[in-house]
């Protein structure tokens, strides 16, 4: 590949990173009812309300429920912290212990990262890394409500971690890798800062097949974490090619049933806009979580 395709390939991922950064921040500070909304798009909820694709048109607890949360959890954290926004439950298969470092990629309003936070006790602490100002904003002062003291939010891009090597005991995420361009450097840097021997539990979205032509061009596809999933295969490849091993798939269901299920009305309109049938993406969508770890 020439320089200038190079230059040309790296200018489109900036853009993509962009228009992620731009989606989110509207969520964060409630100014789009989900990440999949048009600029002129709405959905159920009344104007100025702050909900995510799989809460549209439904609580976010019921989404948040279908996605594997328990409702013990979601009592515990504060208010606004759930977006929403994730395909899973990874931090329950962490099985972090008190003492321990975690580090939650792609934090968002911080859900993951206080449930981590109650594991791991006033001796623990946790790190939230998001690119996006306005999540960020939202995630601390959602920790400062919540009185936490031993969590802190850092800005920073999942390709270059604001975090020191071999620093932190686990690594988590929720539907987060599948939005970064280059997912074999996100893996290359959880890799550098987990401590040797240490685990992560990562939920993302994951391609078992081909997507029609028009989700994958479909901005709002890219954005609501369908378009910019990688091949099964090649996902994994990356994350083993970055030294981290011991793969053990924990979760594997199809990504579409599920976002049909909870938020048929964003579904639907993915749909609409893009002239696709369900069945043409049924089973191809697959919502996986995952464990690996960084050999001792």
């Amino acid at each position: 590949m020439g320089k200038g395709a190079v230059d040309a390939e790296k200018e489109a991922a900036e853009a993509i990173v962009e228009q992620v950064r731009e989606r989110y921040a509207r969520v964060a500070v409630g100014k789009a009812l989900s990440v999949f909304e048009e600029p002129s798009g709405s959905c159920c909820a009344p104007a100025g309300a702050t909900a995510a694709p799989f809460a549209c048109c439904g609580t976010l607890e019921s989404a948040s429920l279908k996605l594997g949360y328990e409702a013990k959890a979601l009592a515990d954290v504060p208010e606004g912290a759930d977006l929403g926004l994730g395909c899973g439950a990874p931090v329950e298969r962490l099985e972090l212990e008190p003492g321990e470092t975690v580090l939650d990629l792609g934090s968002g309003g911080g859900i993951d990262v206080f449930l981590a936070a109650r594991k791991v006790g006033p001796e623990g602490r946790v790190i939230g890394v998001d690119m996006t100002p306005a999540m960020l904003d939202r995630a601390r002062a959602n920790a400062a409500k919540g009185g936490y003291t031993n969590v802190e939010f850092r800005e920073g891009r999942l390709e270059k971690l604001p975090v020191e090597d071999a620093s932190v005991d686990a690594v988590t995420s929720n539907c987060v890798i599948n939005l970064v361009p280059d997912k074999a450097a996100v893996f290359g840097e959880i890799a550098r800062v987990l401590k040797p021997g240490g685990r992560l539990v990562i939920s993302d979205v994951v391609l078992d097949g081909t997507l029609p032509e028009s989700i994958e061009k479909d901005v709002y596809a890219y954005v609501g974490c369908i378009a910019g999933a990688a091949r099964r295969e090649d996902y994994f490849a990356r994350l083993e090619a970055a030294g981290l091993g011991r793969v053990e798939i924990l979760k594997d269901i199809d990504g579409i049933a599920l976002w049909t299920a909870a938020a048929p009305d964003e579904a639907q309109r993915l749909l609409d806009r893009t002239g696709v049938k369900v069945e043409q993406v049924t089973g191809i969508v697959r919502s996986v979580t995952f464990r690996a770890r960084k050999p001792a």
